[in-house]
């Protein structure tokens, strides 16, 4: 993902983020912010380690309120009975506003997350493009007739109507994008939202809800309640209120909401953990596939669900190609994402970076050839930093190429022979199934390759995001899908209806 040049922010846009979210210490129910006396949860800047601020530690007293106003908004018939074109253009304004946002948003997510400037432009500026898109299907959700067979005058349609109320639970790598897409497509289905935001990264999540009010929203369309997974995030999956939950995070979590969701047969979407393959072939345009590759795993320190962290170059180019991605690597600046020129910034948090260490250390015990980097130190007295990381000479078994990372670090394989069922079985040979790569200008190549590959996203030649495309994984990747179609019907379900007549 080629990302456009975007000066560092300046002292004035630095000062007005900080005091944006020096104000953000309660939760946003029914349209305001609600104090909550008693614990707090310190958010830690990951560049330098110094506390943004305070978040209120949420549980189940807070969830309550949040759910119970979330269904009073469903069932209220300004929401409930509200004409699809109206809905469309309260989210075409929500779209609007973080558009006109974005530079103060984007300020947020570096600070709370630690990524550059210039992906939290990115990525903030997909954000919109993800709710501009769900704004088309409230107008859209029309089912179909059906040609009836049974005996008799029938007329047959199905529709599709809102779940309810939607449990949101976010993850910290990538909050806000995330956070908007699926705010967007539950609304955009007629539901509303309880946004649980990762205690990692809550901030930016904690100003959308203040651009929804600004929009126009009835109250309680959106509620966000702050705290710790195991306390508000239980609260919201065990709550019988909650009709809907929509999960993005580790398959170990992933696999427990599972679990408590089979009693109450709550709707689940489960985005999970990746372990994504690239494949490159000979033929491969290596000015684009190395810069490419690279940063299909560094983007984001690694911190990426999607990223291709297990690469399989063809013997021909193998040596040429793993050169080109070490010196690709050591020219990247690690730092403070708010710094000019920063392309990787810090992990989120002191246990993330002691947990990619370990497989740094492992990935060594265990025979890997350490090409590139390999280490945390860098020119920073603080934060949560590791240099971009490249392991030739991988193997099946080792932990580094078995285990979701979620860290700058890359495993390289070799492969001899062009037998797409053989390197489509070594590429397949994983837990996961999320996302794939494969780097050819051969088609037969591309086709084969996407038909075998069992992952719920294959890209040939590049990268990015597709807001039309639906994406999710197979295997422990997760179970539904998000944007596209399947992104806003999955917060529905689909009646039949049959009307019968006599003449």
């Amino acid at each position: 993902m080629a990302l456009p040049p975007v000066p560092a922010p300046g002292k004035d846009l630095l000062d007005t983020a900080r005091a944006r979210i020096a104000h953000f210490n309660g939760h946003f129910i029914d349209g305001a912010w609600r104090a909550q006396d008693g614990e707090s949860i310190a958010v830690i800047n990951p560049a330098d380690e110094s506390i943004l601020t305070h978040i209120a530690a949420g549980g189940a007293a807070e969830v309550d309120l949040a759910v119970a106003a979330a269904r009073r908004a469903f069932e209220n018939p300004l929401w409930a009975n509200m004409p699809a074109a109206q809905r469309e253009g309260l989210l075409l304004r929500l779209a609007d506003l973080v558009g006109e946002n974005l530079a103060e948003i984007a300020v947020i997510e570096t600070l709370d997350n630690g990524m550059p400037f210039a992906l939290a432009n990115a990525m903030v500026g997909g954000a919109v493009s993800a709710i501009r898109y769900n704004a088309g299907w409230p107008r859209r959700l029309s089912g179909e007739n059906v040609a009836m067979s049974v005996p008799g005058n029938w007329h047959g349609y199905t529709t599709h109507d809102a779940l309810g109320v939607a449990a949101l639970i976010v993850p910290w790598n990538a909050p806000f994008a995330i956070t908007c897409s699926k705010v967007s497509a539950a609304l955009a289905a007629g539901c509303t939202v309880v946004l649980k935001p990762a205690e990692l990264a809550p901030l930016s999540g904690m100003r959308l809800a203040e651009l929804v009010k600004e929009a126009g929203f009835p109250d309680g369309c959106v509620n966000v309640v702050t705290g710790l997974g195991s306390d508000a995030g239980a609260a919201l999956v065990a709550h019988p209120g909650v009709d809907k939950i929509s999960f993005t995070g580790s398959t170990a979590t992933g696999k427990a909401i599972a679990h408590a969701c089979v009693d109450s047969m709550k709707r689940l979407s489960l985005e999970l953990g990746g372990k994504s393959a690239v494949v490159v072939f000979p033929d491969a345009d290596l000015e684009k596939a190395i810069p490419a590759v690279a940063m299909g795993i560094f983007m984001n320190s690694g911190q990426v669900c999607a990223a291709g962290s297990r690469l399989f170059v063809h013997e021909d180019i193998h040596d040429q190609f793993v050169a080109g991605l070490v010196a690709f690597a050591e020219k990247l600046t690690v730092g403070d994402g708010t710094a000019d020129g920063t392309a990787l910034g810090p992990l989120i948090s002191a246990g993330q970076k002691e947990r990619v260490l370990r497989y740094i250390e492992a990935g060594k015990a265990e025979g890997a050839t350490l090409a590139a980097g390999g280490d945390g130190d860098v020119p920073a007295d603080s934060g949560y930093y590791v240099r971009p990381t490249i392991f030739a000479d991988a193997k099946p078994e080792m932990s580094i190429v078995r285990d979701e990372i979620f860290g700058p670090v890359l495993s390289v394989m070799k492969f001899s022979d062009e037998n797409f069922d053989d390197l489509a079985r070594r590429a397949n040979d994983s837990i996961y199934g999320l996302s794939a790569y494969v780097w050819t200008r051969n088609l037969a190549s591309a086709h084969a390759m996407a038909k075998r590959l069992r992952a719920g996203s294959v890209k040939i030649n590049g990268s990015g995001m597709e807001f039309a495309l639906p994406f999710g994984g197979f295997r422990q990747s997760g179970m539904g899908r998000e944007n596209g179609s399947e992104g806003v019907l999955a917060f529905t379900e689909t009646k039949s209806v049959m009307i019968g007549w006599s003449e």
